[in-house]
């Protein structure tokens, strides 16, 4: 049985616990007629719903836990991309002999920045991001952003 499934039947059986003890107060407070019940027999009901909450408590919990656990190996995992992704840049920065200036460009270009907002990032105009681009491409051997990125999917 999955995970999926059973957390959606301790949902239900949490639902149905709690539906009981609410009906038993409402039928207290609105004093509703019911059929008479053998105590022990109702005891045992009751003792059955608390138990089911909490159990359903327990699972939750333990449901809690391992989705923290998979986040943080999600994010582990994430961080390692990244700076792999990081040293690839690095790396072909270095190759192509990018100066300190092609390679914030380039790096903002990565990212999907416009001509514009790098030109704004940088204080220089847009020209002289239009100027280091072709120089990144050049140095690069591709003929433009969607190429220069490409270099890095694959």
């Amino acid at each position: 049985m999955n995970n999926r499934v059973l957390l959606g039947l301790v949902v239900v059986l949490q639902f149905m616990c709690a539906l009981f003890f609410v009906g038993e107060i409402a039928i207290s407070v609105l004093g509703l007629p019911i059929g008479p019940i053998d105590w022990t027999f109702h005891e045992l009901i009751e003792i059955g719903a608390a138990i089911g909450l909490i159990t359903g408590s327990l699972v939750g919990t333990y449901a809690l836990r391992v989705a923290r656990q998979r986040s943080r190996v999600a994010e582990q995992a994430l961080k390692q991309a990244k700076s792999a992704f990081r040293d690839v840049l690095e790396m072909r920065f270095k190759a192509w002999a990018l100066t300190p200036a092609e390679r914030d460009v380039a790096l903002f270009s990565i990212k999907g920045f416009s001509t514009h907002d790098i030109a704004q990032f940088r204080g220089v105009s847009e020209g002289t991001i239009k100027a280091q681009s072709n120089a990144i491409y050049r140095k690069a051997g591709v003929s433009g952003r969607a190429q220069l990125l490409s270099v890095f999917i694959d």
